[in-house]
């Protein structure tokens, strides 16, 4: 028999059925969509994870001093002495709480409130929309003034400039010295959700007389991990050997802790979703082996006209990766379609990964041939005799 010839009779067995064969392959296309679905959402995630931590910049380094404590001697003054280093462009310490910020009736609550210095415009790479930013004199006189968040400002304000007006701040009053920039979502926080006051003002207001973070710019991404050993060196003088009082990192440790995270749950869920292609290759089988007995006497009829049992063989083995394969074809479009849907939905990337489509139909369809094997096997060994005589 041709293999053209073999299809066409596959297509004609399964459109004679069609509710049983679309509820055989049923199994097939939900698993096909879900593993697309999901990978591409995870693949989504992990990009949205790298243009983060690269709008961050390749250049940043944070340090954390979780150990810090009045005891300690890591102050102010020795955190600024990073900027004597030669691979430093910038030291942008920062204190932070929360607090309600209120103007007239109008209040926001939990919004964090950061202390910062005039350097953080510099390293954190913000600007501002009207206004000023906080300058040397706010910081040597420990000025109350504040910068709002756009989107703090908006709520408060709404399309009215806040410049110049008085805010309060869990009861103590500041003025409003400028808006910063819309920035949008961000990995580490958005600074529209923020209010920044003067860091001297900030360690007296929150009662924070410790620096317990900063961030530092290094002048060139050649420069970053010298820069970083010298820190980590210092640091380790600074604790009396303590390394788990600290901890320097730079923006591609993250961004490669995090995408590993995302790939890992993302093949997790794949693979969870996969099992369901097993139990779809299952009915499959179940539904050749019932088609198997439905036509034994046609297979003892082409038997005694002269069909070979490799004949019989391809015809049913060809049904099952016919039915396979259609169903990983209607997998891959519900799963893109999906992948869609859920981005719109939930709010997120979705980066649809074709080498993961290709994959899936190509194991659609070795499904089809290895759960196919056993029926079209079974057909292919009756003998032509009992065939006939089968009612």
């Amino acid at each position: 028999m041709k293999f053209g010839q073999a299809i066409k009779i596959a297509f004609k067995n399964i459109l004679t059925n069609k509710l049983r064969s679309f509820l055989t392959m049923l199994g097939i296309i939900i698993g096909i969509s879900a593993v697309i679905a999901l990978v591409s959402l995870g693949q989504g995630a992990s990009q949205s994870v790298s243009d983060d931590i690269s709008g961050l910049g390749t250049t940043m380094v944070s340090v954390s001093l979780s150990g810090n404590s009045e005891e300690e001697v890591m102050t102010y003054d020795n955190i600024m002495e990073f900027e004597e280093l030669s691979e430093v462009e910038a030291v942008s310490p920062t204190v932070s709480g929360s607090g309600t910020v209120t103007y007239g009736t109008t209040s926001s609550d939990s919004i964090t409130v950061e202390g910062v210095i005039p350097s953080y415009e510099t390293v954190e790479d913000t600007s501002v929309r009207n206004g000023r930013f906080i300058l040397d004199i706010d910081q040597d006189n420990r000025n109350k003034v504040v910068l709002l968040g756009a989107s703090v400002a908006t709520e408060l304000f709404g399309f009215t400039n806040p410049v110049d007006k008085e805010v309060k701040i869990d009861g103590t009053t500041f003025k409003v010295a400028g808006v910063l920039a819309e920035q949008g979502d961000e990995l580490q926080g958005s600074v529209d959700d923020k209010v920044l006051i003067p860091f001297t003002t900030a360690q007296r207001f929150l009662g924070q007389t410790v620096v317990t973070s900063a961030d530092v710019k290094m002048t060139s991404e050649e420069t970053v991990d010298i820069g970083m050993a010298k820190i980590e060196r210092t640091l380790y003088i600074e604790f009396g050997g303590d390394d788990s009082s600290y901890n320097v990192r730079n923006q591609s440790d993250i961004a490669e802790a995090l995408t590993s995270v995302t790939d890992t749950m993302t093949m997790l869920l794949a693979g969870i979703a996969g099992i369901s292609l097993i139990v779809g290759g299952i009915g499959i089988m179940n539904i050749m082996l019932v088609s198997v007995t439905e036509r034994t006497r046609e297979i003892g009829i082409r038997k005694a006209i002269g069909a070979k049992k490799k004949d019989i063989l391809g015809q049913f083995l060809i049904e099952a990766i016919v039915l396979s394969g259609i169903g990983g074809i209607l997998g891959v479009l519900i799963g893109v379609g999906s992948a869609e849907v859920l981005s719109v939905a939930l709010e997120m990337e979705v980066a649809i990964s074709w080498w993961a489509v290709g994959i899936a139909v190509s194991f659609s369809i070795f499904i089809g041939v290895v759960f196919g094997i056993f029926p079209a096997n079974k057909a292919a060994n009756l003998s032509p005799l009992e065939a006939l005589r089968y009612q």
